[in-house]
């Protein structure tokens, strides 16, 4: 388990898939997450059986006032070149503009920089996405580029920005 001021980060389980099929199933969560196609138990159950094998993936539950509210983790790890994409999101629209994601954040590059020895953390995010543009740049992420129209989503073209934090910066 992995603690910050606000949340506790801790293994997923198969209990905690009902939630996540919940929220992978909302408009309001899906705006700038998750899949288009809707989930089930079947897929859901299948996505956490291959997540658990993947040597290339971390994944977390996010627990805020003893609740499961969403999920983050680190994928394309590549031990090689040291880095790895992180995700994050909360499902749980209650608690949306608590700070969550920025303490879910700071505890993901500790731990990935700390104990995973990572040099690089990269992540790609719907240009739109204010709230969460914001909360990276708060926590040390720059910008590295924008891929123009690079995602079909909601029956229109969006632009992904790409934005990255070194070991170094984090430390400082």
């Amino acid at each position: 388990m992995l603690l910050g001021k606000l949340v506790r980060l801790r293994p997923v389980e198969r209990e905690d898939l009902p939630n996540y099929i919940q929220w992978v199933n909302d408009p309001d969560v899906l705006a700038y997450f998750g899949s288009y196609l809707p989930y089930n138990m079947v897929k859901e159950e299948s996505w956490f059986e291959s997540m658990s094998l993947a040597k290339d993936v971390i994944n977390f539950a996010i627990e805020y006032d003893g609740r499961h509210v969403g999920g983050c983790g680190f994928l394309n790890i590549d031990h090689r070149n040291q880095s790895a994409e992180i995700g994050l999101f909360i499902g749980d629209k209650s608690v949306w503009d608590k700070g969550l994601g920025q303490d879910t954040l700071r505890v993901m590059l500790d731990y990935g920089f700390d104990h995973l020895n990572f040099h690089r953390i990269h992540l790609r995010v719907f240009a739109e996405n204010a709230r969460a543009i914001h909360a990276y740049e708060k926590v040390g992420f720059v910008h590295e580029g924008r891929f123009r129209e690079a995602i079909w989503r909601h029956g229109r073209w969006h632009d992904m920005l790409f934005m990255s934090v070194l070991r170094r910066e984090w430390r400082q």
